[in-house]
């Protein structure tokens, strides 16, 4: 950190300037004040050199606006976005982003002040990350943009602060003809091979950073420099130094085939089931750390506003120069001059994360090589990478001073050559090559990092941050060249291995404004290969819109529709592409969608029925509760079957005082609820029995769920919530099932079955038997006799949740987070697992796959897929959802719908569709 420039800008919008925190490649970044609130925040600043290119003007502005929609969690919001005013000179004015201070030290940091991280701590920035990146790729997207610079430890978790792979660059030059050359750093296997990235790239880059948090050196750097793009490509990545408990899962992020890496909610869950937040709770920096993460607070907390006019006065600013003189332009202190830019312990250095201070030691030597674009034959792939020379050795500390950016040893005691970020030499590319504004080929968007605005990269050495082709947001296009479309858009070359620039850069030559035409020569993909464990690839993923309220209820129409109501309004989402087809707000806060036939989709709302076209959602029929069923307040449905539905119902009817005897004064009249049972065919709109049944609790109107279907009644349990005081006492700690006549409604008998609560999970079949959870065990009974048939131990402490029946086994789930399989006829535990969720809760809801192959549990951590013959585990899954880094995490639990060979995957506004057998 160092005192304003002459040329700097002294207002931001409504921020204003204090001190210069540090230089990246593509930007300048300003510690700066909130003049309308009086907060802190961190303005990046674009190089005005780079403002003047409309490519990156545009791009800049594009990864601006992505790191709105990427908010949330561990990654902060930018408050602003704009030009600068008061910029002195004759240059172009600009373009600045702001975002909130958060106090943190980036990795690479971190690793210098106190060594590799403590397994605990790795793994709460570990999961951090993959919570993030689960977020991005439920969109369809690929993050880019990690780096040891861009991923900051703060007090309270990890956080991701690059502004895009704008911020992530290692260099970025304006070249002639308005064209932007930016140097790539830290490839995966698939980059090397000339193949586009995808999610599963960000996996290979999030190894390598847990690898570099474990051990403070990276798994590809023995060996001599020019080799690192190759080692990347085909070695095996050195992991001795890695904990055991963390090893098989680097090793799975690192595997050359990006479709044998894990996910990131796999990696998420297997690091921190609890969340990050969870983990991180109490306390999870060492000690060193989290000193000078509140060292830095402190430091940036007592700069001072400059007096009116932003004279530069010594210490206005609060920040001294490295030799004690005020940091005024071309003194002691400034750029250029010895200590400009500083690292280590309590100073603010170059090319860092967004809030972190280091060592005053001098500044490594910049690497001033020139980027070089050569022009490639016209359809032509890129020749092979030069071998290049190693980046030169960072500068030796002042006397006394920590060497916080000295590198560790690599494996076996080899010291690292320079700084944990040396800068690769001369990459190239194909000169006017613009990377697309869309995913090539139909892959994934790119999506950039973003929160506080920032990279790992600066002009200086400490050059690679994480980074491939920047595709360009829209923009009007020249006359189109016939030539172009053949044109590379990326090629990759060797670096030198410094820490974590192992192996190598990538030139992407963006031009102004020109687009390049998708190739249709790409192989066909290879088959995704699953880990053991590791959720299949969606087939697609939905996100319910942020402006409107979480769906309540979801549903499959006909295989062709998931519809899903909320508060608002209800929506349709076609389930072959998981796109919206539309919403309508007639439905709002519908309880149950249906098929009413082939033609309609059905919804009950809680004051009518809606039969919807489901093209476009349009109301083809409407009946008011009201006007159908006699002023009924009707409650929600107890269940269906084909064309029928059964609900419950209440009015309040008003009963008269008895006639007084003589002499005797009259009563009061007295209001008493009287309720119903109903069933009503949804197809032809036609009520078909109505019975009275017992009120329930205030207001009146009783909770059913049918509990089984048989040919010739349906056996029903009232929810104990909606059971009246009175009831509670008679039933004396036993719950009823209830048996209706399927044709007429007749109530034909009630039942007690053992020891079975009111609350106690219960579920029938059609061949008149009744399974219940009975204390901790499962037990049968024959429901028209209440004869107990055999029972289930279950595991100690635990209750069994409702059961699901499936040809001749009974599918159990408990709350001690297991799910099994018994036979019916005689109650033998043919298996019993784990879903491996260590907090104890409600027991798992389950479901079957339609052709009954695979049992999926779904709770508020993950969902988990079995063999439903045997209960091998076949696969689990997690959303970590948005993380409150001082809350709890999104609490919200999975819902699992299943319809001909996909699973639709729920939570909260998070649709995901895998494939099952």
């Amino acid at each position: 950190m160092e005192a304003l420039r002459q040329d700097d800008p002294r207002r931001f919008g409504r921020f204003t300037a204090l001190a210069r925190f540090d230089e990246q490649a593509s930007a300048v970044r300003y510690v700066a004040r909130d003049t309308a609130s009086g907060e802190t925040a961190l303005v990046t600043a674009a190089r005005p050199e780079l403002a003047a290119v409309p490519v990156f003007s545009r791009r800049f502005r594009a990864e601006a606006r992505t790191a709105e929609r990427l908010a949330g969690g561990w990654v902060s919001p930018p408050l602003e976005t704009g030009k600068a005013a008061g910029t002195p000179g004759d240059g172009p004015e600009p373009l600045w982003t702001a975002a909130g201070y958060v106090p943190a030290l980036a990795l690479d940091e971190a690793v210098g002040i106190a060594g590799p991280l403590p397994e605990r701590a790795a793994r709460v920035l570990g999961a951090g990350i993959a919570e993030t990146l689960s977020r991005v790729h439920a969109t369809g997207a690929a993050l880019q943009g990690l780096a040891p610079g861009t991923v900051l430890l703060a007090a309270d978790g990890p956080r991701l602060t690059a502004f895009g792979p704008l911020g992530a660059a290692a260099s970025a030059e304006a070249g002639p003809e308005d064209r932007l050359s930016v140097r790539l750093g830290y490839l995966t296997p698939e980059q090397i091979a000339g193949e586009e990235v995808s999610a599963a790239s960000d996996l290979f880059v999030l190894g390598l950073l847990l690898a570099y948090a474990a051990t403070g050196a990276t798994p590809f750097t023995e060996g001599p420099a020019e080799g690192a793009s190759r080692r990347i490509a085909e070695d095996e990545p050195e992991l001795d130094g890695v904990p055991q408990e963390l090893r098989e899962l680097i090793a799975n992020c690192l595997a050359k085939d990006p479709a044998e890496r894990p996910s990131a909610g796999t990696v998420a869950a297997e690091l921190a089931l609890e969340g990050a937040a969870g983990l991180a709770r109490g306390g999870w920096l060492p000690e060193p750390l989290a000193t000078a993460v509140a060292d830095q607070e402190a430091r940036v907390r007592a700069l001072e506003v400059p007096a009116a006019g932003g004279a530069e006065t010594p210490g206005t600013d609060g920040v001294p120069s490295t030799d004690g003189t005020p940091g005024t332009d071309g003194a002691p202190g400034t750029d250029g001059a010895p200590g400009a830019e500083t690292a280590g312990p309590g100073g603010i250095g170059e090319d860092r994360g967004t809030t972190r201070f280091l060592n005053t030691g001098p500044r490594p030597p910049r690497n001033d090589t020139p980027t070089t674009q050569l022009a490639l034959p016209q359809g032509a792939a890129a020749p092979p990478p030069p071998a290049l020379a190693p980046t030169a050795q960072q500068a030796p500390a002042a006397p006394g001073t920590p060497a916080a950016h000295s590198a560790p040893a690599a494996p076996g005691g080899a010291p690292q050559p320079g700084h944990p970020y040396a800068a690769p030499a001369a990459p190239y590319a194909a000169p006017g090559s613009v990377p697309p504004a869309g995913p090539p080929h139909g892959g994934p968007t790119p999506y950039p990092a973003a929160a506080l605005p920032t990279g790992a990269g600066g002009t200086g050495a400490g050059g690679g941050g994480p980074m491939v082709s920047l595709p360009l947001p829209p923009a009007p296009a020249p006359a189109p060249d016939p030539g172009a479309s053949r044109r590379t858009l990326l090629t990759i070359a060797a670096a030198a291995v410094g820490g974590l620039v192992v192996g190598g850069g990538a030139m992407a030559a963006l031009g102004s404004g020109e687009t390049a035409a998708a190739t249709d020569d790409k192989p066909a993909p290879k088959p995704r290969r699953t880990l053991p464990g590791q959720a299949p690839e969606p087939r697609w993923t939905y996100t319910h819109p942020a402006s409107e309220a979480p769906p309540l209820t979801a549903a499959v129409w006909q295989d062709e529709l998931l519809v899903l109501t909320g508060e608002s309004q209800a929506a349709a989402v076609d389930l072959r592409t998981g796109k919206r087809r539309w919403q309508r707000a007639d439905a709002a806060k519908g309880q149950a969608a249906l098929a009413a036939g082939t033609d309609l989709v059905f919804v009950s709302s809680p004051t009518e029925f809606l039969w919807l076209a489901p093209k476009d959602g349009k109301v083809v029929h409407r009946v008011r509760h009201t006007e159908a069923f006699d002023d009924l307040a009707v409650g929600p449905l107890a269940g269906s079957s084909g064309p029928v539905i059964w609900f419950t119902a209440s009015h309040t009817v008003t009963v008269k005082a008895p006639k007084p005897k003589k002499g005797k004064k009259k009563g009061k009249d007295k209001q008493v609820p009287e309720a119903f049972f109903l069933a009503y065919d949804i197809v032809r709109r036609k009520e078909l029995w109505r019975t009275p049944v017992p009120a329930g609790r205030a207001p009146g109107t009783p909770s059913y769920r049918v509990a089984a279907e048989r040919s010739a009644d349906i056996l029903v349990r009232q929810r104990s919530a909606s059971l009246t005081p009175a009831e509670v006492r008679a039933a004396k700690g036993k719950g009823s099932v209830r048996s209706f006549d399927q044709k007429t409604g007749k109530l034909l008998w009630t039942k007690q079955y053992g020891a079975a609560t009111p609350e106690a999970a219960t579920a029938g079949d059609e061949d008149g038997t009744l399974y219940a959870a009975v204390g901790t065990d499962l037990e049968a009974f024959e429901a028209d006799t209440a004869k107990p048939l055999w029972r289930v131990e279950g595991t100690e402490g635990s209750v069994y949740g409702t059961p699901l029946i499936a040809g001749p086994l009974v599918h159990t789930t408990e709350s001690s987070q297991s799910v099994g399989a018994v036979e019916r006829e005689s109650g033998r535990l043919v298996w019993r697992r784990s879903t491996e969720v260590p907090a104890p809760g409600n027991a798992p809801a389950i479901t079957l796959s339609s052709s009954e192959k695979t049992l999926i549990a779904a709770d508020a951590v993950q969902v988990t897929a079995f063999a439903a013959d045997s209960g091998e585990r076949l696969w689990k899954f997690q959303d970590i959802g948005a993380a409150e880094p001082k809350g709890a995490t999104v609490s919200a639990p999975y819902r699992v719908l299943t319809v001909g060979k996909t699973a639709i995957v729920q939570r909260e506004r998070s649709f995901y569709a895998f494939p099952v057998a």
